[in-house]
C-alpha cells in the first residue's frame, strides 16, 4: 500500500522541509521529503562494521540519523536513541503494550522524533530525553513512516485516511479520506503532498488545508512510495511494474515491466543520474533510464528485494531477504561488496556522517563507516 506525489504550482507557499533543516543528515524515511533515497556526502569505498546494537525483536523499521543520533524502532515497541559514533543507547521509549513497530520509520523535527505503531498510535518523542511529548490515536494500524514539513507532520493509518497534525500538539489540522488503507509515506515538493495508494489512485493534495488538486487512477495496488524529482513521480506496482508520472500533465508516461519476470514492487525507488534504481520480489534490483523506461542492468539476489536503495557517491546500498547488504555500482550494477546478516533485511539503509546504519530480521541494528 502506499502514498505519493510531484507537482509544482508557483503560487503555491513554499513549505521549509526537514531536509533543509539537517545538512548531511538523514532525517526521515528516504532521506528527505522528496523520498529520493539519495545521501550527498559519499561512503568509505571499503566498508567496516563499527558497532551492532541488539534489540531483541526484529527490526522492520529504517534508520534516521540527525545530530549524531540514530533513530529506530523495533518490534518489541521501542523507538531507541542510539549514539551515531559509539553505538551507545542514548534513550529507549516504550510505546506502551502491544505497540509493535513494524516498517513505520522516525522522522525527526527541531526538538522531536516522530513514529507509529501498529496499535494505530503516532507518538510525539522529545529528542533529547526520550520522554513523551504527545500521542494521537487513529482507527488502525500505522505501517506509514512521518513526514514533518515545517509545522505539520503527515502520517497515513490503515483506517483509510491521512493525517495531518499540529507538531507541537498532535492536533488534527485536516485529514485525507481515501478508498483504502494508507500504507504508504507521502512524498511532499513546493507545497504539494503526492501519494499512491491501496486504492489504486495517485493523489495531488495542497498541503495548507488537504484540497485534493487532482487525482489518477493506476489500475494497481501501491505498497511502495512515491519518489518525486521535478514533474514527474515515480512508483513500483503490484502488478509488476515500475510507472513513471508526469504530475504537470496528469498522465503516466511509461511502464516498465521485466521481459522475464514478473513480480510486485514493494520496495520504494532511489533516483540518481538520471534513473530509478529499485527493488523487487523477483528477487533483483532493477536499473531503469528515468527519460524512456528501459531497463539499463538488473542485479539478481536469492531472495526478494524488499528494503529501499539508497544511493552515495556513485553506490547503491539494498538489502535482501537473502540476509544480505549489497553495495553495487550504480552505473553498472556490478557488485563491489557484500555483508550477511544471516536473516532477511526489509528495512532500508540510512546514510549520514560518513556512516550506513541498518536493522535486520535478526534483531540487531548494524552500523558501517
Amino acid at each position: 500500500m502506499q502514498l505519493l506525489r510531484v507537482f509544482v504550482f508557483s503560487w503555491l507557499p513554499v513549505f521549509c522541509t526537514l531536509s533543509a533543516q539537517a545538512p548531511g543528515g538523514w532525517p526521515q524515511f528516504r532521506g528527505n521529503a522528496q523520498l529520493t533515497g539519495v545521501a550527498t556526502p559519499a561512503l568509505p569505498a571499503a566498508l567496516a562494521l563499527r558497532w551492532t546494537y541488539e534489540t531483541g525483536e526484529p527490526v522492520g523499521s529504517s534508520a534516521a540519523i540527525a545530530d549524531g543520533v540514530v533513530y529506530i524502532g523495533s518490534a518489541k515497541g521501542e523507538l531507541l536513541a542510539i549514539d551515531l559514533e559509539s553505538g551507545k543507547l542514548r534513550w529507549k521509549y516504550a510505546t506502551g503494550p502491544d505497540g509493535f513497530i513494524e516498517s513505520s520509520s522516525p522522522a525527526v523535527g527541531r526538538d522531536a522524533v516522530f513514529i507509529g505503531d501498529l496499535t494505530g498510535t503516532m507518538h510525539a518523542v522529545n529528542a533529547r530525553d526520550g520522554s513523551r511529548l504527545w500521542t494521537f490515536k487513529t482507527d488502525s494500524e500505522v505501517k506509514s513512516s512521518p513526514v514533518v514539513v515545517g509545522d505539520l507532520v503527515l502520517i497515513g493509518s490503515y483506517d483509510m485516511h491521512l493525517y495531518a497534525l499540529d507538531s507541537h500538539t498532535g492536533k488534527v489540522r485536516w485529514k485525507l479520506q481515501t478508498d483504502g488503507p494508507v500504507h504508504a509515506t507521502p512524498a511532499v515538493q513546493n507545497g504539494v503532498m503526492y501519494l499512491a495508494g491501496c486504492d489504486e489512485r495517485f493523489r495531488a493534495v495542497r498541503l495548507a488545508d488537504g484540497k485534493v488538486l487532482f487525482e489518477m487512477r493506476l489500475g494497481a495496488y501501491v505498497g511502495a512510495s512515491t519518489a518525486i524529482a521535478g514533474d514527474r513521480a515515480y512508483v513500483g506496482t503490484f502488478n509488476s511494474e515500475v510507472l513513471a508520472l508526469d504530475v504537470r500533465a496528469r498522465k503516466i508516461l511509461w511502464r516498465y515491466r521485466d521481459p522475464s519476470r514478473e513480480f510486485p514492487y514493494y520496495s520504494s525507488a532511489a533516483l540518481v543520474d538520471g534513473r530509478v534504481i529499485v527493488g523487487g520480489r523477483d528477487k533483483a534490483i532493477h536499473a531503469i533510464d528515468a527519460a524512456s523506461g528501459k531497463g539499463v542492468w538488473k542485479f539478481v539476489t536469492r531472495a526478494r528485494v524488499d528494503s529501499s536503495p539508497a544511493v552515495a557517491g556513485g553506490r547503491v546500498y539494498v538489502g535482501s531477504s537473502d540476509g544480505k547488504l549489497y553495495v553495487l555500482d550504480a552505473a553498472t550494477g556490478t557488485k563491489q561488496w557484500e555483508f550477511d546478516a544471516g536473516d532477511a533485511i526489509t528495512a532500508s539503509p540510512a546514510i549520514a556522517a560518513g556512516r550506513l546504519v541498518i536493522g535486520s530480521q535478526d534483531g540487531r541494528i548494524y552500523c558501517f563507516g
